[in-house]
């Protein structure tokens, strides 16, 4: 009886499909960009948490959490898709800001910068015809517009209140209690 030879990726996995060699490189560019996110977001909690602002402190340690999941289920994918993960440098995030302003504003930056790179993602995925990327970062992409969401909105009450002590303690508050920073509508 024949052997039936099998694909095999970098560290020696079977692979089912192999992927195209720009898609891997921005799978890789991108779990970086996650963990770059997560360190941001550690410090981004950090400012708020110097001022006892414990609301938003623990709001932002989540959001770090969160993209450190993120970058996770990245890996899990490409070592699922055959490939070695490539946990590169990550430059030391900043830890300045004038305010809570500025902070949030940089943080609905990192939610955008973090949409797009999805996107751009996304369509590399469709040019390859690698069906199981595009899958996989489908619920990817809905949670990032939803980020993007409560990033814009938690942005946009600490702007509403002109960054009154009274308003962020409110808020503050509000996100201590766990309320999300965007309620639906729907």
């Amino acid at each position: 009886m024949a052997k039936i030879a099998v694909a095999t990726g970098p560290a020696g996995r079977a692979m089912a499909q192999p992927l195209d060699a720009a898609l891997l490189d921005g799978l890789q560019d991108h779990l970086g960009l996650e963990r770059q996110a997560s360190a941001a977001y550690w410090a981004m909690s950090l400012w708020f948490a110097e001022r006892e602002l414990r609301g938003f402190a623990a709001h932002l340690m989540r959001e770090s959490r969160g993209e450190q999941q993120h970058a996770g289920l990245l890996a899990d994918y490409l070592i699922a898709r055959g490939q070695t993960v490539d946990l590169g440098d990550l430059p030391a995030p900043g830890q300045q800001w004038a305010d809570a302003e500025a902070l949030l504003s940089d943080a609905f930056r990192l939610e955008a910068d973090v949409t797009t790179s999805l996107q751009l993602l996304y369509a590399m995925a469709e040019r390859a015809g690698d069906v199981r990327t595009t899958v996989f970062l489908d619920p990817l992409i809905q949670g990032q517009i939803e980020a993007e969401n409560g990033a814009a909105h938690l942005l946009g009450r600490v702007r509403f209140g002109r960054l009154e002590a009274a308003s962020m303690l409110l808020i503050d508050g509000e996100l201590a209690a766990g309320q999300p920073p965007a309620a639906p509508l729907a």
